[in-house]
């Protein structure tokens, strides 16, 4: 399709690297003194938890290549070994900043609140009782100390657990000490509450692992205790399912489970003072290398920092609480499908409800005129109000399909147990096609009304995750377009049986005709420009690193086209380079919710097609996965999503702009409008209800949304 030649590994930066960069983005958030206090150690325990399934999944990937005598470099021309070596420099420089910005930022700030976490050696001696009979009646029945010597090996230590490590001796005889290892029960709070002593009123803590190291010895009566030093492993997590050969998937798949936790260890985090006697033990049993280790000035695992912020009261140190509004096309008809049925619905999550769409299976379950049900779940909530619908209208005799993808990483247990209770109430459940995840979100709602039978649908870029969906900013639409209804039918037929892929009237599906649907999209663009005409291409997706979609971009900004991309996380494009990459901007939002909408964007000489997905532009969600993509046909619609991009593209508070050496920068507001795009969202879901309510108008935005201001 393309002449020139753009695989210059120059031209792109490494995946890896690239969202080590969005984990510091996030990083920043917790260090941004603007935000509330709460809210920046919650930022402070996602950085956490995101690096704990990086190293799991990304760095286990890498390290298995390794071990296989891999050496094929990536698109920017990096090994896996020079990748493993880079992301270690950059972890270790990361992690510094995280136990910096706890230990001389959050903690003076908690401490400032009321809030006293506390060491042993800060504690009074009214504490030290306290805490003396809480370890004899509560901690110490659920401890289980293991020794290693000649008849008892290292002992499996649980992946992301904290752990105590213990050098112990007999007596001077003994030449070499012996180890011993104590878990920190995971079944206790992590945070043990204290009674307030003293002159400053508020609320003490201590780290469990702290209070198990000052009983330690009566966990190894009649030893000398030499040390003892929390320490915590990262395993390898990537897990391999032959599915093909697979008899039962779910039950390979459980297996595959149960090895997640015994993979073999890629991290160890150590306290900083740890014994360099007991360092030699752990590295030497758990095959650990140096630069793998990571010694840490603080509690071990900063996620567990995400219950300080479930404290009561405390509001001044959190965001002002928002409540997800209705949307104003809903708020005068109590009647969904007549709604749906007349005109279609945008929904803008989490700044507008989500509770329409669990509305609309509840609503089908029950509606005796519904004769049929079909939906895609990948993530859904641990007690989800849609399963408990789809549940019902199965026990009501409806025909009710359900697409679980059992292979949603992390969430392959909870999805188990959900497929299980779908068919047991008697919905036909399929669990995935063999080779692919399906990541689609589309649900088909069949009713039999006067005019005949007639197809309702929801396509959405998010989970059917009622939590989540007041967490992440996705977008949604309802409609009963005939057209979407026959494509969505003929979607399901090819999911559930073998019929061939249709000829779609409206959609575009992966692993089919999607990349090519992207590629002839972006080459028209390039193609108008050629011809002297108007060319802008606007894309907001999570992670963009497919090799064959940036090439057409560089091969679109050079011909002219202007090119703005808003990408949360992964970017494996350099923008700003000479030649190719002068037209393209990339910024990132980093906020209070979750960037996670796919909007694509194509001016189509003046045409404007406006497209929604559930597909990032990555190889595995154009080669294997299934993902949908489908357009926005309402003007008003369409009209409305073009600015939610103009002004996420403007926004000067959250957003970072990224240079062509991969780092990002914050905006430089001098001479601009401060915007704050998700605060604006928020503004704008609650003034058109209030509108509404005084007025009883009006339709929904007009006024605010009357002018194409993009363009």
């Amino acid at each position: 399709m393309y002449n020139l030649d753009f695989s210059n590994p120059e031209y792109y930066i490494n995946r890896e690297l690239s969202w080590l960069e969005f984990n510091d983005r996030v990083l920043e958030e917790a260090r941004d003194r603007n935000n509330p206090l709460f809210e920046r150690i919650k930022f402070l325990a996602i950085t956490s938890s995101n690096l704990d399934e990086f190293f799991m999944i990304r760095v286990a990937s890498l390290k298995d290549q390794v071990s296989a005598g891999f050496s094929k470099t990536d698109y920017s021309g990096l090994t896996p070994k020079q990748q493993l070596k880079r992301i270690s420099l950059r972890t270790h420089v990361m992690v510094e900043t995280q136990y910096s910005t706890l230990n001389r930022s959050l903690i003076p700030l908690l401490e400032k609140s009321g809030i006293y976490i506390l060491t042993n050696k800060d504690i009074n001696e009214e504490q030290r009782i306290f805490l003396e009979e809480y370890f004899t009646r509560v901690v110490y029945p659920v401890l289980t100390p293991m020794a290693v010597d000649s008849s008892r090996p290292f002992p499996l230590i649980l992946s992301k657990s904290v752990n105590v490590g213990v050098l112990i001796k007999h007596n001077e005889e003994e030449k070499e000490p012996i180890f011993a290892t104590v878990q920190v029960p995971s079944v206790l709070p992590r945070m043990v509450e204290l009674n307030q002593t003293g002159e400053n009123q508020g609320k003490y803590f201590i780290f469990l692992e702290e209070t198990i190291m000052m009983f330690i010895d009566r966990l190894f009566t009649d030893r000398d205790i030499i040390c003892a030093h929390p320490y915590r492993i990262t395993r390898n997590a990537d897990l391999s399912i032959e599915e093909e050969e697979a008899e039962d998937l779910l039950l390979e798949i459980k297996k595959s489970l149960k090895k997640r936790n015994w993979g073999a260890a890629i991290r160890l985090e150590v306290d900083y003072s740890i014994n360099e006697k007991l360092l030699k033990v752990l590295k030497r049993s758990l095959e650990i290398h140096e630069g793998d280790i990571y010694f840490i000035k603080g509690p071990l695992d900063l996620t567990c920092f995400m219950k300080t912020i479930s404290f009561k009261g405390y509001e001044d140190l959190r965001y002002k609480p928002y409540e997800p509004q209705r949307p104003q096309d809903l708020l005068a008809e109590e009647d969904l499908f007549k709604v749906i049925g007349e005109r279609d619905v945008f929904l803008h999550h989490p700044y507008e409800s989500f509770e329409p769409v669990v509305e609309f299976i509840e609503r089908a379950s029950q509606d005796a005129d519904v004769l049929a049900i079909k939906q895609t779940l990948y993530r859904v909530s641990g007690n989800s109000p849609i399963v408990r619908a789809l549940v019902q209208a199965a026990e009501q005799g409806k025909q009710v399909m359900v697409l679980l993808e059992v292979k949603a990483r992390f969430d392959e247990e909870n999805n188990i147990q959900w497929a299980k209770r779908l068919e047991q109430a008697g919905c036909h459940v399929i669990y995935g096609l063999v080779g692919l995840k399906t990541h689609c979100k589309m649900t088909l709602v069949v009713r039999n009304e006067e005019s005949g039978i007639k197809r309702y649908v929801h396509l959405g870029t998010g989970n059917y995750n009622d939590i989540t969906a007041r967490l992440y900013t996705d977008m949604g639409l309802f409609t009963s377009n005939e057209y979407f209804g026959a494509d969505v039918s003929a979607a399901f037929n090819m999911l559930s049986g073998y019929s061939e892929p249709p000829q779609w009237y409206k959609l575009e599906a992966a692993p089919l005709g999607l990349r090519r649907r992207f590629l002839d999209l972006i080459e028209n663009e390039r193609q108008n420009s050629l011809a002297g005409k108007r060319a802008v291409i606007i894309a907001k997706m999570n992670s963009l690193v497919d090799p064959e979609i940036i090439s057409a971009l560089y091969q679109a900004s050079a011909a002219g086209v202007e090119i703005k991309l808003i990408i949360r996380g992964i970017c494996g494009l350099r923008p700003g380079l000479k030649g190719i990459g002068e037209n393209i901007t990339v910024i990132s939002i980093v906020g209070r919710f979750l960037e996670h909408s796919r909007v694509y964007y194509f001016y189509n000489e003046g045409r404007e097609d406006v497209f929604l997905s559930s597909a990032d532009l990555m190889p595995r969600n154009l080669d294997r996965r299934v993902e949908l993509l489908f357009p926005i046909e309402n003007s008003f619609i369409k009209k409305r999503m073009i600015n939610i991009l103009d002004i996420e593209i403007n926004d000067t508070v959250k957003a970072r702009v990224l240079d062509s050496s991969g780092k990002y920068k914050r905006i430089d507001k001098r001479g601009k409008k401060i915007i704050d795009a998700q605060a604006y969202f928020c503004e704008i879901a609650l003034d058109s209800v209030s509108q509404y309510s005084k007025e009883q108008a009006s339709p929904r935005f007009e006024g605010i949304y009357s002018d194409n201001k993009l363009l």
